[in-house]
């Protein structure tokens, strides 16, 4: 079953005189438990593919279609509360809030939705990503691959449909990216969530199920077929 789905999608700038095709005509389907790889290189459109996927931005035209729910037609307020309750970010820059413990953290998407969190739930991600004993340090008392780890727990803690990841790796070492990476993967399987990763690094990509390539707003490699899936 797809659990997300693009058609045509494209998202066109103007910069001056100029217009930018950073999307260009973007048809993609993504199964239920799925863990897909997107890379590319700088300025093939990746990320703003990822942006349209999580309705972080509006396309120029084509659609975006996330648990039967055709986002690209969704008012702000109802996009808001449907992102917030179906999908899960983890970004390359932590975006931790310093005054907020690790488990404050973890739960304050939730609480803004204004649900009591799951705290047996939220415990067992905590213990998965080897974080129980640092439920109540402080974002600077946590290393770059701890802080991560505690962004990636945070997505998983609404059970969101689907993951995006724009980059997760890329602040740290190459040990603690696969250390995260093989993580992400295991949380994805256990709590059958879809992941969608953004990477330039192909080492990376590789500990995905399937990868695309995007280059110059276009899949090159890899498409619905799922040509590149291990499965």
């Amino acid at each position: 079953m797809d659990i997300l789905k693009t058609e045509n999608l494209k998202k066109y700038y103007n910069m001056g005189q100029i217009q930018v095709k950073a999307l260009d005509g973007i048809s993609l389907s993504v199964r239920e438990g799925e863990f897909l790889a997107v890379v590319g290189t700088s300025g093939s459109g990746k990320s703003t593919l990822l942006h349209m996927l999580g309705g972080l931005g509006n396309p120029t035209s084509g659609s975006v279609v996330v648990d039967g729910k055709d986002i690209s037609k969704m008012t702000k307020d109802e996009l808001t509360i449907f992102r917030r309750r179906k999908i899960g970010f983890v970004f390359q820059n932590y975006n931790l809030l310093p005054l907020m413990n690790v488990y404050e953290n973890i739960v304050l998407p939730i609480k803004l939705d204004g649900i009591k969190p799951d705290r047996e739930y939220v415990g067992q991600i905590l213990s998965m990503l080897g974080l129980g004993e640092k439920k109540y340090a402080m974002p600077n008392q946590l290393s770059g691959g701890q802080q991560q780890r505690v962004a990636l727990a945070r997505a998983l803690a609404a059970k969101p449909a689907i993951i995006l990841a724009d980059e997760p790796t890329g602040n740290l070492d190459s040990r603690t990216s696969q250390d995260v990476l093989g993580l992400m993967k295991t949380t994805g399987q256990r709590f059958g969530q879809t992941i969608v990763m953004i990477t330039h690094n192909d080492e990376i990509a590789q500990m995905a199920g399937r990868i695309i390539r995007i280059e110059d707003g276009k899949i090159c490699g890899g498409e619905n077929g799922y040509a590149e899936s291990e499965e």
